[in-house]
């Protein structure tokens, strides 16, 4: 599916690389929902989606969550292999599948933009601060157009690196928060996109880097204010290398599983 972009795919075996795609698909899933909360360990999200497991103890909300995000994964990389511009209706399709909840609230909506403004809780200089940077429900469509626009050019352009395409979508994408909920692990998808088309690994981030992937997101986005029509999306951008900085690291976690597989393969052929 995803092999023809990414040459250390290619060079495995099919049962390793079958193997690592299912490891990959795990890990991936596990990390963007427990950023979220998700109480799932990786060992559970495994038996969950391997084997159909559920655990005891664990909300049904967790397990769907899990779910909707692995399936989410499958529907990315069809739209990766189809090899078309990203459109309004696929990022709906996505937030779809990932926002499980049974609820309906029309002020809520799956797989439309947001009716309502939204706002979240940060830290700043050891306060908790309001962060409501985020974009309007009217201002949305506009602004998702142009990061849509922004989006296709980054991912089409070769001088344009994996590292640079990713922090681009995923935090310009987490500043408009175009959704009432779902935005950060739509991001964490989205922004992969070119990060794969352009040979790498999707870049994961860590659960243990959790505190530092939401106050750089958040720092970022207050420094830069409020959103409106006409911002430019980058907001502050000596801030926003903070953020590009982190997302170096974690492009570590997929190697660290690739390097795993391909010492199986070497040992194998040895």
């Amino acid at each position: 599916m995803i092999e023809r972009f990414i040459p250390t795919l290619r060079d495995l075996d099919p049962d390793l690389r079958e193997v690592f795609m299912q490891k990959l698909r795990v890990r991936w899933t596990h990390t963007s929902t427990a950023l979220e909360g998700n109480t799932l360990n990786e060992g559970e999200t495994l038996g969950l989606l391997q084997y159909g497991l559920t655990i005891a103890g664990k909300p049904l909300a967790h397990h769907n969550e899990v779910l909707g995000h692995s399936r989410a994964i499958e529907l990315l990389y069809r739209l990766i292999t189809e090899s078309r511009p990203l459109t309004e209706a696929d990022l709906h399709a996505l937030h779809t599948v990932i926002q499980t909840s049974v609820e309906v609230d029309y002020l809520k909506p799956v797989g439309a933009w947001k009716r309502e403004p939204n706002s979240t809780l940060a830290k700043q200089g050891g306060r908790t601060v309001i962060n409501d940077t985020y974009a309007t429900p009217e201002q949305v469509p506009a602004l998702m157009r142009e990061w849509l626009n922004g989006f296709a050019t980054r991912r089409s352009d070769p001088t344009v690196s994996a590292l640079d395409a990713y922090t681009w979508s995923h935090a310009t994408l987490v500043r408009i928060h175009p959704y009432a909920d779902g935005n950060g692990r739509l991001a964490r998808l989205v922004a992969n996109v070119p990060v794969i088309e352009k040979g790498s690994l999707p870049i994961l981030v860590p659960t243990e880097h959790r505190l530092d992937y939401i106050e750089s997101l958040a720092t970022w986005q207050l420094a830069s204010g409020s959103l409106r029509s006409g911002s430019v999306l980058e907001g502050d951008q000596d801030i926003l290398a903070r953020f590009h900085a982190h997302c170096a690291g974690w492009m570590t976690a997929s190697s660290a599983l690739m390097d795993e597989v391909q010492e199986l393969q070497r040992q194998r052929w040895a």
